[in-house]
């Protein structure tokens, strides 16, 4: 409706409401005079008594009827016009920007990158009082709202150079065109100092990253078709950021590529370079990597990764994954579900479900495994790197599942110096073989010497820091001689073999209480 329409139509409204108000007081007037009241008379509203009243006749009753009728409309007419008034000064003041008013394509027919970066541009210049860190401006939770449609790019999208934070993207679907740069991501945050940098180091940051331009930014519910080109989501030193209710796929390089910062939460979403559902025939050529975490202090929360060679990749520390479900390229196929780098200390994997898929520990300093399953003879494997030694490893209460072909359900490559603080144990396996850093076994016998070869559970095969062992001697066809209590002393330890020895033969039940790990430094390990 046009401004002129809208003034016309009050101006009817102001002259019919004066002419009943005019109308309204005389008759009034006129009504005092007649009946001699001092006061005009004023009927209850909602009250059939006004017009029972015997001074009053029925024409006068029809009059303040008709009277009733014109002040509501008059109040219904202003509240219609005020709300009238509010809707236009809201849409005047809306922080949801949608690319279809700047002419974008919600089809995906046309390239609309143009259209979309104008409408990313625009929710930034949202003008704010307020700032999120020191000079990252609070927008407010600005919206740009794709609507639902699907929309052709050919280069990234970023967010505007002055930075800003409060924002959120979401509501729809970018597909990147052939044309679109190999190198580069649909969706980039990063100002564009990291932005040079990251190309120029190989896809890398240095280790100083200076103050975040961009705050609590929020991608949300967007597909993004990186169509075997490009990748999917570049964070270049992010600070609480959200990927929630995504889906990626056909990423050539990566799905999510953080790089520096910290606090990036990934939630509930899925990620696969091929769509599939498993047991795919192209399952051997599955490449790239789904999400890389070259970043401290992220999480990533109930995803689900069906296809990639690496589905979750991690270079920085003190990050946590739950309830995340690979079933990217097996083992098998030399696929990775997770892959620790050395380095990246202090991560923590919990109630996971590596499917076919197992977890690769190059750092093994502070690394929790707890809670999860592995299915299909996925395993754990420790892979000496750099740092030799394993600290604060904790891989417990985990369940294995494996097609009975004797595979080992944590495994090690290469040789480790020292062991503490250190537990793998209270695992549980179906169709695979227990390996673990403490042992418990018996043997029973008659003779002077009794061994127990813990190889087969041990998880290291040449150390071993505490052992514990009790002494059982029976009396069966005992002598006067051998009725005596033999003396009996730890005889050995080599490697993962020990051996107890008493003074005179007998029969006797020896149990092994075993742990590779020390826990201080004072503490020696028995070393082959």
């Amino acid at each position: 409706m046009s401004n002129e329409s809208i003034h016309c139509k009050k101006m009817r409204g102001y002259i019919h409401i004066t002419t009943l108000l005019l109308y309204y007081s005389l008759s009034i007037t006129a009504d005092c005079a007649r009946f001699s009241y001092k006061e005009p008379y004023r009927p209850r509203r909602h009250s059939s008594a006004a017009f029972q009243n015997p001074f009053v006749d029925k024409s006068h009753g029809s009059l303040i009827s008709h009277l009733e009728n014109a002040r509501a409309l008059a109040s219904s007419w202003w509240q219609d016009t005020l709300n009238l008034q509010n809707a236009e000064e809201s849409r005047s003041r809306t922080l949801i920007f949608n690319p279809g008013a700047n002419g974008a394509d919600p089809t995906g027919n046309s390239d609309s990158t143009a259209e979309l970066q104008l409408t990313i541009n625009q929710a930034f210049e949202v003008a704010s009082r307020n700032n999120l860190m020191p000079g990252v401006a609070d927008l407010g939770g600005v919206e740009v709202h794709l609507a639902g449609g699907q929309y052709a790019i050919s280069k990234p999208l970023t967010l505007p150079d002055q930075g800003g934070g409060n924002v959120v993207i979401r509501g729809g679907t970018l597909r990147a065109t052939s044309s679109f740069p190999s190198d580069r991501f649909l969706i980039e945050l990063g100002s564009p100092q990291l932005r040079e940098e990251w190309v120029r180091l190989g896809g890398k940051l240095a280790n100083s990253h200076g103050q975040p331009a961009f705050e609590n930014i929020a991608l949300q519910n967007l597909m993004l078709d990186a169509n075997f080109t490009a990748g999917g989501i570049l964070l270049l030193n992010p600070i609480r950021t959200t990927i929630a209710n995504c889906y990626i796929t056909h990423f050539s390089s990566s799905g999510i590529s953080v790089h520096g910062g910290h606090e990036t939460f990934i939630q509930t979403s899925f990620l696969g370079q091929h769509i599939t559902t498993g047991s795919d025939p192209g399952e051997r050529s599955f490449s790239g990597t789904a999400i890389l975490l070259d970043s401290n202090d992220n999480a990533v929360t109930d995803v689900v990764i069906f296809s990639a060679q690496t589905a979750i990749e991690i270079l920085g520390q003190a990050n946590i994954i739950t309830g995340v479900h690979c079933y990217n390229k097996a083992t098998g196929w030399g696929g990775v579900g997770i892959m620790i780098r050395q380095g990246a200390a202090q991560n923590r994997m919990l109630g996971c479900y590596l499917d076919y898929t197992g977890i690769v520990l190059e750092e093994t300093r502070q690394i929790t495994i707890t809670n999860s399953f592995f299915l299909g003879d996925a395993f754990v494997l420790l892979r000496a790197t750099g740092n030799p030694d394993v600290v604060g490893l904790s891989i417990v209460d985990n369940m294995f599942s494996g097609g009975n072909h004797g595979v080992p359900i944590v495994q090690t490559k290469g040789s480790f110096s020292h062991v503490k603080q250190t537990c793998v144990d209270d695992n549980s396996a179906t169709g695979m073989a227990l390996r673990s850093t403490r042992a418990r076994v018996s043997v029973a016998g008659f003779g002077s010497n009794w061994t127990a070869d813990l190889s087969e559970t041990l998880l290291f095969p040449t150390s071993i820091a505490h052992v514990q062992y009790s002494f059982f001697a029976s009396n069966e066809n005992a002598t006067d001689s051998s009725s005596v209590f033999p003396s009996h002393a730890l005889q050995s330890v080599k490697a993962t073999s020990i051996t107890v020895a008493s003074d005179i033969p007998v029969h006797a039940i020896v149990s092994f209480n075993v742990d590779q790990s020390t826990y201080s430094e004072s503490e020696t390990m028995y070393v082959a």
